[in-house]
Parts: structure tokens; sequence; C-alpha cells
């Protein structure tokens, strides 16, 4: 399949016929909708693993770990020797080899890392999954693998770094790349996209909260943010389509150790691999 030029004004666009299949379930029920909003908003899209990505995943070194807090495991990817480690965590519908740029450069600056294929993600087994169970593989990925010097995340991983770090995990700086901020500015956008009324956000929010007994707004990374001392890094696109900057801005306002870093032009993924990116991280890293 030939490569297209990634144009980071265009948001990824929910498919027509689910759409279509929202609006009849709304018109049906409200009951009906929100079931089905809800198993669309936390079923990810497995993508078949790039070219780009494929040394990394020959050379890391893999192994499926249990996660005893959530009931499931997770594939997870050591890649490089150094005991000076870092952990990557991918976003929504990512997969672990996704930030390979960064890590074939941190281990040319003498880090390894440590990433993993979230729950219903990559390689890992599950069809749905959630924000919390992203924030509890970090959790027990640091007990076997850390502990970590960094943790890294982009977008939906950004938000778990900040929560994990706030729930206990230890490392000295942070870097979130495209990180979603509000949660349940989240499920209004998700809402829009649907083409659903608004209301269903709300009623969406509801069930997630008594299925998984949870406040969804605990998760917000603003609300994290409040509560992370260390250094903290935060990258964001001026024309991001899928995260508007304005996420990335609030949530450095709200952090008490925070430098903010706006690109433009690289959309939400692209930003991933720029080379002046990558630069900003290693010297965020290596300086005190």
């Amino acid at each position: 399949m030939a490569k297209k030029a990634i144009n980071p004004t265009k948001s990824l666009k929910i498919p027509k016929i689910i759409i279509i299949s929202a609006k009849i379930c709304e018109f049906i029920s409200t009951k009906l909708v929100t079931k089905f909003a809800a198993k669309i908003f936390t079923t990810p899209i497995k993508h078949k693993v790039p070219k780009r990505e494929l040394e990394m995943d020959r050379k890391s070194l893999q192994e499926l770990i249990p996660i005893p807090a959530i009931d499931k495991s997770v594939v997870t990817y050591s890649y490089g020797q150094s005991p000076r480690k870092v952990l990557l965590v991918h976003g929504w519908s990512g997969r672990g080899t996704q930030l390979f740029k960064i890590a074939d450069e941190l281990l040319e600056n003498g880090y390894s890392t440590v990433s993993f294929d979230a729950p219903a993600h990559g390689k890992s087994k599950g069809k749905t999954t959630i924000m919390s169970e992203f924030i509890a593989s970090i959790l027990e990925i640091e007990k076997q693998f850390g502990p970590f010097e960094i943790a890294i995340g982009h977008s939906l991983g950004g938000m778990s770094v900040l929560n994990a770090i706030k729930d206990g995990l230890k490392v000295e700086k942070a870097v979130i790349i495209g990180s979603g901020d509000i949660v349940q500015d989240i499920l209004d956008e998700f809402t829009i996209k649907l083409g659903l009324k608004k209301e269903i956000s709300a009623h969406l929010k509801d069930s997630f909260e008594t299925k998984y007994q949870v406040k969804m707004d605990d998760f917000s990374a603003f609300r994290a943010a409040l509560k992370v001392k260390i250094p903290v890094l935060v990258m964001h696109d001026k024309d991001d389509p899928e995260v508007p900057v304005k996420a990335g801005i609030h949530i450095n306002e709200n952090l008490e150790n925070g430098s903010l870093y706006l690109t433009e032009g690289l959309g939400h993924r692209k930003i991933l691999g720029n080379h002046n990116v990558i630069k900003k991280i290693l010297n965020f890293i290596k300086n005190p």
C-alpha cells in the first residue's frame, strides 16, 4: 500500500457505518445508544505493525506478563541493555513499538527502554480497555522492570503517565506528547463525532463510572498534574486535529515544574518522529 502524506489538519474520522448505527440506536433508545457508544469508545483498532517499527520489534525481548489488578496480561518490549531505563507508553490504538524513533535515539544516548502493548492493543489479548487499565499496567511494569529514570507517554499514554505518577510511579522526569486533558471534553468530542446529542456524553460518563467503579473526572490530566512535582516536558502540536493544543497548554499551567514545547505542522502522530522534538526530549532528559 502506497504511503500517503500526513495532513496534520485532518482528523481521523469514524466510519460512516458506525455513525449510522449510532443514530439508529439513538432513535430506538437512550440506553441502547449509550451501550453502543461505550463499546465503540473502549474498542481500539489493532493496526498491523508498520515496516518502520519492525527493527525494534525484532530486537526487543518480548514477554507476556500478568497485570493482577485488572486480571489481564500485556506484552512488554525490553529494548537495549542499559540499567538506565525509560518507560514508553503509547496512545489509543497504538502499540509498544510506536515510539521507536525516540527509543532508538535513547539507545544511542546510553538508555534502554521498556514499552508495552496496552490491554486490547497490539499483541496483547482482549477487545476492550480503558485508561485505568493503562495506569494499572504501568504500575505493574514498574514493579517487574523498574526502576525507571524517565517516563514518556503519547496521547492517552501521556494522560496515563501523569495519573500513574500521581498514583505512585517513581520517575525523575516525564515527557508527555499530544496528551488529552479533561475527560468530559474527550467524551463530548467523541459524542459529537458519532453525530449524537450532547446528553449522550453524560450517560456515557455515568455508564463508565458504574461499570468500572471510578470517577471519570479523577483521570483528567490537569488534575493529576496538580499533584506531580517532578519536571515534566509537555509537547503538543498547534495543528493537532485529534487533541486540541489547549489540552497541552492547560496541563502545563497546572504543573508545578512543567515546561511547554509547541510545534507546528506535525499533527498528532508525526510529532513522534520529528528530529527537533526528539532532540528537545534528549536535552530535557540530560540537563539538570
